[in-house]
């Protein structure tokens, strides 16, 4: 005789599993409470006036060989105040900084040799905390892409020349102006020290002294008869 037994727990299993999956409406509290905090990343006082995707690389003195730095953005970044550019560059993901120095006169960048999308340059880097000369080669997705980071790396350059030779001009003009000052107090000094010595001579001279002068110069002054 057939049974409707396994068909009716069969039933019973499918109304217990969709209950368990029905959402009950409890909302349950994080165990940890966590708060925005704000992140500085040391750009905030400066203006971005190049910001290129590129790879950058590292010239191992001991190994002989270039070495990979790190896949990111490469900035030149202008401090909004005193107007100096620096070169920072991050790896994408970590955002770990791969490259960081001053763009200074006497600094350029060359095309590699045998690749017109890659260039190098020496600088006084700090990225690792510490300065160090570093030989850095920059790696471009294009050819237009790494001609227009040479072409504003060495405007950067070549104005910081220009910089200096105004500052050195305008402290040999200060410098000129100090002499002249200098100069002309030096000139007038004298002048008030001999005034200064006739004066003590005259208070120094004894009434007798100069009772004879005025006497003199009497007798001197007095026509013949």
């Amino acid at each position: 005789m057939a049974t409707n037994e396994p068909e009716h727990e069969h039933r019973d299993a499918e109304e217990a599993g969709a209950n368990e999956d029905e959402d009950t409406g409890a909302q349950v509290a994080p165990i940890v409470r966590l708060e925005e905090v704000a992140v500085t990343t040391g750009e905030e006082d400066e203006d971005a006036v190049l910001d290129l995707k590129s790879k950058l690389y590292r010239f191992d003195k001991e190994a002989n060989q270039w070495k990979e730095r790190g896949a990111g953005t490469v900035k030149l970044l202008k401090h909004k105040s005193t107007g100096k550019i620096r070169l920072v560059m991050r790896q994408s993901k970590t955002l770990k900084i791969c490259a960081n120095h001053f763009v200074k006169q006497g600094m350029s960048v060359q095309e590699h040799v045998g690749n017109e999308k890659s260039c190098v340059w020496h600088a006084r880097d700090f990225a690792d905390g510490e300065l160090k000369d570093e030989l850095f080669c920059i790696r471009f997705a294009s050819i237009e892409n790494c001609k227009a980071f040479m072409q504003k790396f060495n405007e950067v350059a070549e104005s910081e020349v220009e910089k200096e030779e105004s500052k050195d001009a305008s402290d040999a003009a200060g410098l000129l102006e100090k002499l002249t000052v200098e100069e002309t107090k030096t000139e007038e000094k004298p002048v008030e020290k001999v005034k200064t010595e006739v004066e003590a001579e005259e208070k120094t001279k004894s009434e007798p002294e100069k009772a004879d002068e005025e006497k003199k110069t009497e007798e001197v002054a007095a026509p013949s008869t």
